[in-house]
């Protein structure tokens, strides 16, 4: 049913998004998972495909193929590594930034180097103390002659530790308009990383906390004006946190269903294979019915994204959809494969922590739900999907290969 979305040209993505992984990631996931540490080598691997540019235009060196095209980059990764897809999705939300904000003089400068892989993008938002309430963040940024000093701490943010330039979000004013975005490189003096810990899932993935302190950078590395924080940060988050998750659990969600049905098939019980029980094959029915409607949705997503459809409830729709049905089929699966799956020489147990990962960032699904209220109720206060869209292509977009 999902085909409909697709292009030749998407397919084509596809398979080569798909080999790839396959070859390089696959082989790489055991070590990544036995030792835990943050994996730069492949991260570079998979940035010099050219995969982080899928929505920047090629005017700056991008694949100009939109966000149906980045969905399927992600999912076809994380369906083999959730940390690489994961990887993939925090650089392509750092790109954002640079794409809705940024001068031209700026996107001259990172626009080619995001979309070559050469240095890659973080966002940085989420503090300690605020969550996904923005506005409670205390981090700030004096404005001293042509530089901003900036001081405090963001945590869980995506990329950190193998991040090139950060997208930080800080405190210039009080209230909702006292929010600034700057561009602070990863080598800047009066910046540092605290030390990567352990984490239930994702592992490979960087996932950690920036430090300032009396971090002095160029007024010309600020986003936009001053007071265009918030809007940086909101975005950011909708336009491509919230799909870019979508993709991550999606492609979970299918290496689910296919382990499964592995299991299923070449599992044994009373000579015959484990599907043959009505109970089995009613559970295994049960995720990829799942999987179907997590499909529709994140395409249907991405496409009214492309099409420069105001739909920002389709976006925090799918999120919420293919979290929460990810994660029902994980349990799901752990139940056709009982003690089994609970052994590291199989990968269900990976694929039910890496789906817990991808429940917060964005948005839980408290928050979309809550979101999703205001629409209903007429009390949301517009959609960024419809402010800062661009007019539809007259035909599709095409789709860069490697």
């Amino acid at each position: 049913m999902s085909d409909w979305y697709l292009t030749p040209q998407h397919e084509q993505l596809r398979r080569t998004v798909r080999v790839f992984a396959e070859t390089e990631v696959a082989p790489r996931v055991p070590e990544m998972e036995r030792n835990g540490d943050v994996e730069r080598e492949l991260a570079s691997l998979i940035a010099a495909q050219g995969w982080i540019g899928a929505t920047i235009d090629a005017t700056y060196g991008g694949m100009g193929a939109g966000h149906l095209a980045k969905t399927i980059i992600i999912e076809e990764l994380a369906r083999v590594s959730g940390a690489m897809g994961a990887m993939v999705q925090a650089s392509q939300l750092g790109v954002a930034k640079v794409i809705h904000f940024g001068s031209e003089e700026q996107k001259q400068i990172w626009l080619p180097r995001f979309a070559d892989g050469s240095w890659l993008p973080t966002i940085a938002v989420t503090e300690p103390d605020s969550g996904s309430h923005v506005l409670g963040m205390e981090a700030t940024a004096r404005r001293d002659g042509d530089s901003y000093v900036l001081n405090g701490r963001k945590i869980y943010i995506g990329n950190s530790h193998i991040g090139h330039v950060h997208g930080v979000v800080a405190r210039t004013a009080p209230g909702s308009k006292g929010l600034t975005a700057f561009l602070v490189e990863a080598d800047q003096p009066g910046l540092s990383l605290a030390p990567h810990g352990e984490t239930l899932g994702l592992h490979g993935f960087s996932f950690g906390e920036l430090i300032f302190d009396d971090c002095r950078i160029p007024v010309g590395n600020r986003l936009g004006e001053e007071g265009d924080g918030r809007d940086v940060a909101d975005s950011s988050s909708v336009l491509y946190g919230r799909p870019n998750l979508t993709a991550v659990a999606l492609g979970i969600h299918q290496a689910i269903l296919d382990e499964v049905t592995r299991f299923a098939t070449e599992r044994q019980r009373y000579g015959k294979p484990l599907h043959n029980l009505a109970n089995i094959k009613i559970k295994v029915g049960q995720i990829k019915s799942r999987l179907m409607t997590s499909r529709l949705a994140a395409y249907h997503a991405a496409q009214l994204l492309d099409a420069g459809a105001a739909r920002d409830a389709e976006l925090m729709n799918a999120k919420v959809i293919n979290v929460e049905l990810a994660i029902d089929s994980a349990r799901a699966a752990m139940e056709i494969e009982a003690a089994a799956g609970l052994f590291t020489d199989r990968p269900l147990e990976r694929f039910l922590r890496d789906a817990f990962h991808i429940f917060a960032p964005a948005g839980t699904s408290d928050i979309q739900h809550l979101r999703l209220a205001e629409v209903a109720l007429g009390l949301d206060k517009g959609q960024w999907s419809q402010r800062l869209a661009t007019a539809p292509p007259a035909s599709p977009a095409p789709v860069a290969l490697t």
